[in-house]
C-alpha cells in the first residue's frame, strides 16, 4: 500500500481474501505471485479512486473474479463414494499437499491391469505391486483366483494433465482396485497416504503436515497412515491437526479392513 501510495486504513484485505489469491490463483512455493496479484488488486482500487473519486475499501470475491478472471486452480474437494473403485489419497508437490484421487473399473477380458492419468515410473511401480499383492493375498478377501483370469482392471487417477509420481498413492491405489473387486464401498470423508510392499507392509511417507493441510481445505478430517508415520503427527503442533482424527495401520489387510464397508 505504501508503494502504491495509499494509507494503511484505506483498504482492507480480510485473510479470506488472501486465502482465495493464494489457492485459486497463485499457488507457489514462495510469495512472489502473491505479492504482485495484491499489488494488482491495490493498482485497481486507485484507478478506480481517480476515476470516480472513491476508494471502495472492502474487497468482496466478485472484485477478486472481476480483476483477475475465473480461477486457475482447481479447489481441493472429497468425491462421493457412492460406488466401489473411488479412493482418496494425500500426494505432496512443490507447492504443498494436494488431494489426490484414484478411480478404477473391473471389466471382461483376459486378465492384467491398465494405468491412465499421467502417471510417473514410481507410481506405476505402486500400482503393480498392489495388483500382484491382491492376486497372491485374494483369499484374505474372499476373492477367487481365477477373476484375475476373467477379468482385467482399470485404473485411474484423474486429472491427467498434472504429472504424479512418488510411492505414497499405494495405499489409495490398493484400496480403489479391492474395492473394486470386492464391491465393498471405501468410507466417506477419508484420505490415506503410505507406500505399500509386495509383503503387505505399511510403510511411511513424507509431506505429511502438508498433506494434512489439503485434506483439511477439502473438508476430510480422518487419514489413514503407516504406523511409523506416528511419530511425524506427534511433532506437529497440537492446534494445527486439531479435529483431525488419524487411523495407523502396520499392514494393508487393517487398513483395507478399516477403509472398506462390509
Amino acid at each position: 500500500m505504501k508503494d502504491h501510495g495509499i494509507n494503511k486504513n484505506d483498504l482492507l484485505f480480510t485473510d479470506k481474501n488472501i486465502e482465495t489469491i493464494i489457492l485459486d490463483y497463485t499457488r507457489e512455493s514462495g510469495v512472489r505471485s502473491l505479492e504482485k496479484s495484491i499489488a494488482k488488486i491495490i493498482r485497481s482500487r486507485v484507478a478506480h479512486y481517480v476515476q470516480y473519486g472513491d476508494m471502495l475499501k472492502k474487497i468482496k470475491s466478485e472484485d477478486l473474479l472481476k480483476i483477475f478472471g475465473a480461477p486457475i486452480f482447481q479447489k481441493e474437494r472429497s468425491l462421493d463414494n457412492n460406488v466401489p473403485g473411488v479412493a482418496t489419497g494425500l500426494a505432496w508437490t512443490r507447492v504443498g499437499g494436494e488431494i489426490l484421487f484414484v478411480e478404477s473399473v473391473i471389466s471382461k477380458g483376459k486378465g492384467g491391469l491398465t494405468l491412465t492419468g499421467n502417471l510417473g515410473d514410481v507410481m506405476k511401480e505402486s500400482a503393480t505391486i498392489a495388483y500382484e499383492y491382491l492376486k497372491s493375498h485374494c483369499e484374505d478377501y474372499n476373492l477367487s483366483p481365477d477373476l484375475f483370469e476373467e477379468k482385467k482392471i482399470h485404473v485411474h487417477v484423474p486429472e491427467g494433465a498434472t504429472p504424479k509420481d512418488g510411492p505414497s498413492a499405494g495405499i489409495t491405489i490398493l484400496t480403489s482396485i479391492i474395492s473394486s473387486f470386492t464391491q465393498r464401498k471405501i468410507r466417506a470423508k477419508i484420505a490415506m497416504t503410505a507406500e505399500i510392499t509386495l509383503r503387505g507392509k505399511l510403510l511411511p511417507v513424507g509431506g505429511i503436515k502438508e498433506k494434512i493441510l489439503a485434506a483439511k481445505r477439502a473438508g476430510i478430517f480422518d487419514i489413514v497412515l503407516s504406523l511409523e508415520n506416528k511419530k511425524d503427527i506427534n511433532d506437529i503442533k497440537e492446534n494445527f491437526i486439531e479435529g483431525m482424527n488419524f487411523h495407523y495401520f502396520d499392514s494393508m489387510k487393517e487398513a483395507i479392513d478399516f477403509t472398506l464397508l462390509k
